[in-house]
């Protein structure tokens, strides 16, 4: 099986690391995994704060980069949805503004491909345990697009339950939004901080060593809100737990806490 890597811009500038893992997770499944350099932004960015026009160009970037590829797997609930909510009504609103049907063929065409990762490996890989070892105590975040655009219910939580030596602990109000939300933490900045410090109270009573989720852009607010409060608990992409093996687990560069 091949399957191209969607990195996402997020993941690529801030936390390449996360890629990494991805690629080298998927490999170890028996996954070919193929890296279009072509890719870019999604376009959520500009089309969540109001600029459609302006992420028409990255609708047909993303989707003539990843044309022919069967799956499309993205470690970004976020970008995700992106792509399988808005990339219609994209093309949809060109077409009605007598624009042609460009655009909502591009969209019609990727949509079908394009996979979170956890999703992936659950609906599409059919596995649950992926041989991962991380000893350490993790409680999940879900984050709103994986939870309520995407619903992935419970594949994260199966997948972290089936890691050897992770003791995983319920977040209490896990289906919270930790107020991040992309442009909504720059445009209400007060609540995006009031609603990110109830989620590390939150993730901070569970005792866990690491707060975990499947879409960086959420756990960089998180992280932030964590360091200012000089907190010991740290924030982990899914990704990098799943790709973290016993040898890698006790190699300073394969070690995600370190």
């Amino acid at each position: 099986m091949r399957a191209a890597l969607f990195v996402t811009c997020v993941n690529d500038a801030l936390y390449p690391r996360t890629g990494v893992a991805v690629v080298r997770l998927l490999e170890r499944l028996g996954v070919a995994v193929d890296f279009p350099a072509a890719q870019g932004c999604c376009g959520q960015p500009p089309y969540n704060t109001g600029y459609r026009y302006e992420s028409e160009p990255l609708l047909r970037r993303t989707a003539e980069a990843f044309a022919g590829h069967p799956y499309v797997v993205a470690p970004s609930g976020s970008c995700v949805a992106m792509i399988r909510e808005h990339y219609p009504r994209i093309g949809a609103k060109a077409a009605a503004e007598g624009r042609g049907s460009e655009l909502a063929d591009l969209a019609a065409d990727l949509v079908p491909r394009v996979y979170e990762l956890t999703e992936f490996l659950v609906d599409v890989l059919g596995v649950t345990d992926v041989g991962a070892h991380f000893p350490h105590t993790v409680t999940y975040h879900p984050s709103c697009h994986g939870l309520r655009t995407l619903g992935l219910g419970d594949r994260p939580r199966r997948l972290l339950a089936a890691v050897r030596g992770l003791d995983l602990v319920e977040l209490p109000g896990a289906e919270e939004c930790c107020g991040f939300g992309g442009t909504f933490a720059v445009k209400n900045p007060d609540v995006s901080a009031a609603m990110g410090a109830d989620k590390i109270r939150a993730a901070r009573a569970t005792g866990a060593e690491v707060l975990c989720g499947a879409d960086n852009s959420c756990l960089a607010h998180l992280d932030g809100t964590l360091r200012r409060a000089g907190a010991p608990l740290r924030t982990l992409h899914i990704a990098e737990i799943l790709a973290s093996t016993q040898t890698t687990a006790t190699a300073t560069e394969g070690n995600p806490l370190r």
